[in-house]
């Protein structure tokens, strides 16, 4: 089973429709198609073959019938001892046997038995009983008589049994008819006279009989010769001579069948048998067979029709998800076009386009982090060569304050030393450019030392008010950042107005966020002003000589390009609060 798997996971899927298809759809129908029309073929040839058979026992019934018939009349005749009578009496005048004739003969020979009995074509007595004269059904046996067939066919001696033969003393040239014929020696006949009676069945009846709509073929009575006797083929003489059946040489393609008189009085080892071409047979084998292959042709199809469907509808969609990804590989991030489906391949088609827009958007932030980072990298090298260039000037400066404050603490002025010392960490703190990010514990420091600075300048006029938690004291933000929007609270909100102002400085943490907050009660900005920083962060520029909120948000786009936030909300004459919210970075 396992190597089975395999196999057929390395067959392409269009190969594996097809072999799904002729496995499970294809060979079934087809096998079971066969099968139900082999087992109705078989029912319907059993059917017609029992069909064929009834209709030959139901001949033969008809046929037994029609000489039970026979037997009957001539027992009436072989007991009557009244007509024994008259065909014993000798007749002195003709005259006599007339009336005899008329009044009883006549009426037994012509009246009584024929509408009874419509099997019968005719009944003649034969005697040598000169004195009756011949009439109808009274003949005399003479020589002629003798010469028939059937008079040397009865059998001698008292009470003899009679016998069915086909007679050849008909008038019709054509049939020699089935005749019964028997010996009238039931009484004793003291005179010794011969009389014989012969009961000639009617033709039309037995052709009747034999021409059954029910059987189309050749049928033929044998006797128990095996003789032919009787047959509705036109193509087989026997009235002119004895036909041995197993002498016809029938058609190959012919069914028989055959059915015996047994134990039956004068026709034991009689047989009727059926010559039937195998073609008429099988004829209505025709419409289970037409019926077979049209339930087969709508079988396969339908469900043809809709497995090509459905294979296509698969193929084609996964054959363009394989193109697609071969481009995904030479690096051609093309979206698959078509509407969204909710079935497994259209889920693989959505995820795969959302797979490749993620990869395309996460190559170009790649690129441009990366593009980011060298610019980064440049600005502060030539940042470094400008401090390099005046650092001189810088440590001259810084130097020169150092001294001013030792002296102010040799004089005992404390508040000016504590100045100028807050001045000199804020100086020295722009020197450095080893770092470019630092704790929110030395921005803090760095933000009160300007304030303290500015509240030495002022004095009462401006107050501030700092907020920080303990906890998040060792969050990593960019270098004076945070400073530059105080400077920027001073300067340009609180200086202008005559009374001072107030700044409060919040920072906060949310949901893997660092919230800076800068907020002021000074003079405010218009609302081009707002406009014109918010259009900072759509634009593009090299950082050039840019001071203020400005450099501030070139600075956090090098760093978190689209990840950061900014929210200013000013006003003329209610003041400003600048918000920024960037990913929280703890120093580890």
């Amino acid at each position: 089973m396992k190597r089975l798997r395999t196999i057929l996971d390395h067959i392409r899927l269009r190969d594996k429709m097809l072999l799904l298809y002729f496995l499970c759809v294809f060979t079934p129908i087809v096998l079971t198609n066969l099968i139900f029309y082999h087992v109705t073929s078989q029912n319907v040839k059993e059917q017609r073959i029992q069909d064929i058979t009834r209709a030959l026992e139901q001949i033969k019934i008809e046929f037994h019938r029609e000489f039970e018939d026979a037997m009957e009349i001539s027992s009436i005749f072989y007991t009557d001892y009244r007509l024994n009578e008259v065909l014993e009496e000798t007749y002195p005048h003709p005259a006599d046997y007339i009336a005899v004739y008329d009044s009883y003969l006549r009426r037994i020979l012509n009246n009584t038995y024929s509408p009874v009995y419509q099997s019968v074509g005719g009944i003649t007595i034969y005697t040598d009983n000169s004195t009756l004269l011949n009439s109808g059904g009274i003949s005399f046996i003479d020589e002629r008589v003798k010469s028939f067939p059937w008079y040397t066919q009865i059998p001698p001696g008292r009470q003899s049994k009679p016998i069915f033969v086909r007679t050849d003393d008909s008038t019709d040239e054509q049939t020699h008819p089935f005749s019964l014929i028997r010996r009238m020696n039931y009484f004793y006949s003291p005179s010794g006279r011969e009389k014989i009676l012969k009961i000639e069945l009617r033709m039309s009846s037995i052709r009747e009989i034999f021409n059954n709509l029910n059987l189309q073929g050749s049928l033929f009575l044998l006797n128990e010769r095996g003789e032919i006797e009787y047959t509705n083929d036109p193509k087989v003489d026997i009235n002119h001579k004895s036909v041995a059946y197993s002498t016809l040489k029938l058609p190959e393609n012919t069914m028989e069948f055959k059915t015996s008189y047994v134990l039956t009085n004068n026709l034991n080892g009689w047989s009727i048998v059926a010559a039937v071409s195998r073609d008429e047979v099988l004829y209505e084998m025709q419409e289970p067979r037409n019926f077979a292959l049209l339930l087969t042709c709508v079988n396969m199809l339908l469900p043809t029709l809709i497995i090509i469907w459905i294979t296509r509808s698969l193929n084609v969609r996964l054959h363009r998800i394989l193109k697609h990804v071969k481009k995904v590989k030479n690096q051609h991030f093309e979206l698959i076009p078509g509407m969204e489906s909710s079935d497994e391949i259209g889920q693989l088609t959505g995820e795969f386009n959302r797979m490749t827009l993620r990869i395309k958007r996460l190559i170009n932030d790649v690129y441009m982090a990366d593009i980011q980072r060298k610019n980064l990298e440049i600005q502060r090298r030539h940042a470094q060569l400008n401090a390099l260039h005046s650092q001189i000037n810088p440590h001259f400066l810084f130097n020169a304050l150092e001294t001013i404050r030792m002296r102010s603490l040799m004089k005992h002025e404390d508040e000016t030393a504590r100045i100028i010392h807050n001045m000199a960490r804020i100086f020295r703190n722009s020197l450095v450019w080893n770092k470019d990010r630092v704790t929110l514990r030395d921005e803090l420091e760095l933000i009160r030392c300007f304030l303290e600075v500015q509240q030495y300048r002022f004095g009462e006029r401006i107050q501030y008010d700092v907020q920080a938690r303990s906890e998040d004291l060792d969050n990593l933000i960019p270098k004076m950042v945070v400073l530059t929007l105080v400077e920027n609270a001073s300067i340009h909100g609180i200086e202008p107005l005559k009374h001072g102002g107030r700044i409060e400085i919040l920072f906060e943490h949310e949901e893997g966020r660092l919230i800076l907050t800068v907020r002021d009660d000074g003079v405010g900005m218009s609302v081009e002003q707002v406009q014109r920083l918010y259009g900072y962060m759509q634009r593009q520029e090299e950082m050039g000589e840019r001071i203020g909120l400005q450099n501030v948000i070139y600075r956090l786009k090098l760093y978190y390009g689209k990840r950061f936030e900014l929210a200013i909300r000013s006003a003329p004459g209610e003041g400003t609060e600048i918000r920024i919210m960037i990913p929280a970075d703890r120093d580890l």
